[in-house]
C-alpha cells in the first residue's frame, strides 16, 4: 500500500488523508503514553497523514503535534475561543481553526477527519471518541473509531463495552466497529487495512 493510500477509505469520496487524535491535556503518570503518543505522531508524518487534533499545546496532544511537526508532518488544531483566550491553544501549527464552542470544535474535527484515534485522556477525550462511535453506530458516518490502549488504559472501559454488549445494550455490530491495540505500529497497520 502506498502511503497515499494510507486514509483513502471511500474510493467514491474526496481523499481528505486525515486523522483525528484525541488525547489528554495532561501527561499522565507513565513515559510510556508520551512514547506512544510521539510513535503515532512519527507514523502519521511518515505517512503524510494529516493530524487533527484539539489545538493545544500542553499534555499528550502537544506531544503529538511537537512530534508530528518536527518529522515534517502537517497539523491542524481546533480550539474553542475560550482555551485560545487561556493561552493554551499551539501557534505553530500549519493550521488553527478557532471555533465558539466545544460542540463545533468536535463538529469541525468529524469533517476534516477521515478517522478517529482516542490516546490516553480523560473526560474529554471519552467524549470525544464515543461521540464518533455513537455517530459510525447511528450511519451518520463510516468512519473507523479506534483505542491505542497503552499499558491497558482503556481496559475497564473496555469491560465495560463488554458489558453493554451482555446486557443487549449494545449490538454485536457496534461492538465489533472499533479498533483496539496496545502497539501503535499494530494500530497503524490495522486502520491501514480498513475497509467500510
Amino acid at each position: 500500500m502506498k502511503s497515499g493510500d494510507f486514509f483513502h477509505f471511500f474510493p467514491n469520496k474526496a481523499f481528505v488523508n486525515a486523522l483525528a487524535i484525541f488525547c489528554g491535556s495532561r501527561m499522565g503518570t507513565d513515559p510510556a503514553y508520551s512514547a506512544a503518543a510521539k510513535a503515532i505522531a512519527l507514523a502519521c508524518a511518515e505517512m503524510q497523514c494529516t493530524i487533527v487534533y484539539g489545538g493545544a499545546k500542553v499534555g499528550l496532544m502537544g506531544v503529538v503535534a511537537d512530534t508530528c511537526l518536527a518529522a515534517g508532518g502537517t497539523v491542524i488544531g481546533v480550539i474553542p475561543r475560550s482555551l485560545r483566550d487561556r493561552e493554551v491553544a499551539h501557534t505553530g501549527l500549519h493550521k488553527l481553526i478557532v471555533v465558539d464552542s466545544m460542540h463545533e470544535r468536535k463538529a469541525q474535527m468529524a469533517e476534516l477527519a477521515d478517522g478517529f484515534l482516542a490516546l490516553p485522556g480523560g473526560i474529554g477525550t471519552l467524549d470525544e471518541i464515543f461521540e464518533q462511535m455513537t455517530w459510525r453506530q447511528l450511519r451518520i458516518h463510516h468512519k473507523p473509531c479506534a483505542f491505542l490502549n497503552t499499558l491497558g488504559y482503556y481496559d475497564p472501559l473496555l469491560e465495560m463495552l463488554d458489558r453493554m454488549a451482555a446486557r443487549d445494550f449494545l449490538g454485536n455490530a457496534a461492538k465489533q466497529s472499533y479498533i483496539v491495540e496496545r502497539e501503535p505500529q499494530m494500530l497503524i497497520e490495522r486502520l491501514q487495512a480498513y475497509r467500510q
